[in-house]
């Protein structure tokens, strides 16, 4: 995985990807939220840490097994970069 994975940064202490998700309003940050909260319980995994604001939302994946990041860290990002990709 590079260091900008689909726009999210690697960060090692724990290992954890992040990103921040931009939007133009307020529906489609909410949408987003509604859409990743879907996600989530489809596949029963749930980011690290979720914060937003009004046109924003902050991301952490942490590794799944809270040592190392793996291929399934990185397609759920994937899948998470791909929802925000709907609205954006």
């Amino acid at each position: 995985m590079t260091d900008d994975f689909q726009g999210w940064e690697r960060r090692d202490k724990p290992p954890t990807l992040f990103r921040r998700f931009a939007f133009a309003q307020y529906a489609q940050t909410r949408a987003f939220l509604d859409a990743l909260s879907a996600l989530s319980e489809e596949v029963q995994r749930h980011p690290q840490n979720i914060n937003f604001g009004t046109t924003y939302v902050n991301v952490t994946i942490g590794a799944a097994d809270g040592d190392v990041l793996s291929a399934e860290d990185e397609r759920f990002a994937g899948r998470i970069a791909a929802l925000a990709g709907r609205g954006e």
